[in-house]
């Protein structure tokens, strides 16, 4: 584990000339202690102290109360729970400490704190929890960085790609605030820079506009997986489906909230994920198709779907219609769109 910690950093500064800072701030508001371990093999560190890319590389040991959590990580710090934690907290007791170092880098203009981890969330609250039960001595292990916000993103996002227990919407979520802030909303440039694939990232970032309200239908924020989510993400596309998606989604959240209060096992979120979609495919919940019909009767022309991607338009065959006809229909089509809401977006 600590060797992967170790690739993570040491794959971080190969691709960006990031510093390590090394010493102890002056005057710190709580007990540090430097501890000569470096991060990087003694070959490598050398070399890179060399060259200047990086100084020196310490592990302190740090008061948790005294480290912040960067809001730029994916993971959802007041998620975190004793139980879900449980077999790092067994890890740390049997081993007499955190093994594993943070990473964190410093802080100004904060009194309350002198740190930020950029990469060990889990750590940093485990070890906090065991301060508060019956392990008080419990310090937190970080090595310290000096990384701008574009290089901790990409930091925090290698870890946590190893992590089953951030969910795809933490990560996609996360992701669509880094594109904002780090790239411009340039989306090749950061697919580029966090090496993966252009599709996947899109997907990702779709995924993260799913609004609360969807949300809430299901028993836990983790349940909404990348796959399945997309798919809900794309009918939210349409307008009149998404008042009746949101519509069943209030539903399920109420019911789901009394099950939970009975004691009874939340809807799956197979079964909360099909509900929404048959919402959106429920002519109930929609409004009435556009269709236009010649003098004679015969269907002349119907919309079949509206969508951010554009407007499907059908002319049937055998109608009997002429050009001038079946274009007066199209414009009485698209007025009928822009009346609903639904127009094209110019």
């Amino acid at each position: 584990m600590a060797r992967k910690q170790s690739d993570y950093l040491a794959a971080l500064l190969a691709d960006e000339s990031a510093e390590i800072d090394t010493g102890v701030p002056p005057a710190p508001s709580a007990p540090e202690r430097t501890r000569g371990t470096t991060l990087l093999n003694r070959e490598t560190a050398l070399a890179r102290v060399t060259s200047g890319e990086v100084r020196q590389v310490t592990q302190l040991l740090l008061d948790p109360a005294r480290v912040r959590i960067w809001p730029g990580n994916a993971r959802s710090y007041q998620h975190l729970t004793e139980e879900g934690c449980r077999e790092l907290i067994d890890s740390i007791i049997a081993e007499g400490g955190q093994k594993v170092p943070a990473v964190v880098r410093r802080v100004n203009g904060d009194p309350a704190h002198d740190f930020e981890v950029i990469a060990g969330t889990r750590r940093h609250w485990s070890i906090s929890w065991l301060r508060a039960h019956s392990y008080p001595e419990m310090q937190f292990v970080a090595q310290v960085a000096n990384l701008d916000d574009e290089a901790a993103f990409r930091l925090a996002d290698l870890e946590n790609r190893a992590r089953k227990d951030v969910s795809d919407l933490e990560r996609a979520r996360n992701y669509a605030e880094a594109l904002k802030a780090h790239y411009g909303n340039h989306l090749t440039r950061m697919a580029e820079r966090l090496k993966v694939s252009k599709g996947w990232l899109s997907k990702m970032v779709k995924v993260a506009q799913i609004p609360d309200a969807v949300i809430t239908a299901f028993a836990s924020p983790a349940d909404v997986q990348l796959k399945p989510a997309y798919t809900l993400a794309q009918a939210l596309d349409d307008k009149v489906a998404a008042k009746a998606i949101q519509s069943t989604a209030r539903d399920l959240a109420r019911e789901q909230a009394e099950r939970r209060n009975r004691g009874a096992t939340p809807y799956p979120a197979a079964d909360v994920l099909r509900r929404l979609l048959e919402a959106s495919n429920d002519p109930s919940e929609a409004a009435p198709p556009f269709t236009w019909t010649t003098p004679h009767g015969r269907l002349g022309l119907s919309i079949q779907s509206s969508n951010r991607q554009g407007v499907t338009i059908r002319l049937h065959a055998g109608s009997g219609a002429g050009n001038d006809e079946l274009l007066d229909a199209l414009r009485q089509a698209l007025v009928h769109l822009e009346a609903e809401g639904r127009g094209l977006q110019r």
